[in-house]
Formats: structure tokens, C-alpha cells, sequence
């Protein structure tokens, strides 16, 4: 049996911004890298349709208050 990979760690993403006038879709770089890979840090361009920020606010934001105990 194969060892899971280590998977993917996200480091931040730049440079969002709109791609129309009704900020319907956003364009930004991804930073991840390889969880133990020597490999520095990868960019990849993506494209994140605006219900997906919606939903990913919402459940941070409910993330963020149950850990509240965390610095940020």
C-alpha cells in the first residue's frame, strides 16, 4: 500500500482582482508549496468566481470565531 502524499500547503494568494465590471470573477496567483518537498514555493494563476469568495467568507469567519483563542 502507497503512502498518502503530504499534500499542499496555501501560503497566501496575490493580486486578486475583478476580470469585469461586475466583479462576477477574480484573477489572482495561488503560493503553495509541497508539504516536505525541497521545491521552494510554486505560483499558479487562478480564476475564483465570486459565490465561491461568498461561501469561503462565511466559513472562515465561522472558523475564525470558534478558534478565537488563536492569534491571527
Amino acid at each position: 500500500m502507497a503512502a498518502p502524499e503530504p499534500g499542499w500547503e496555501i501560503l497566501g494568494i496575490r493580486q486578486l482582482a475583478a476580470t469585469d465590471e461586475h466583479a462576477r470573477e477574480f484573477t489572482g496567483t495561488l503560493l503553495v508549496h509541497r508539504r516536505g518537498a525541497p521545491e521552494p514555493v510554486e505560483t499558479l494563476s487562478v480564476t475564483v468566481k465570486r459565490s465561491v469568495l461568498v461561501e469561503l467568507e462565511s466559513y472562515l469567519a465561522r472558523l475564525l470565531v470558534r478558534s478565537r483563542g488563536l492569534a491571527p
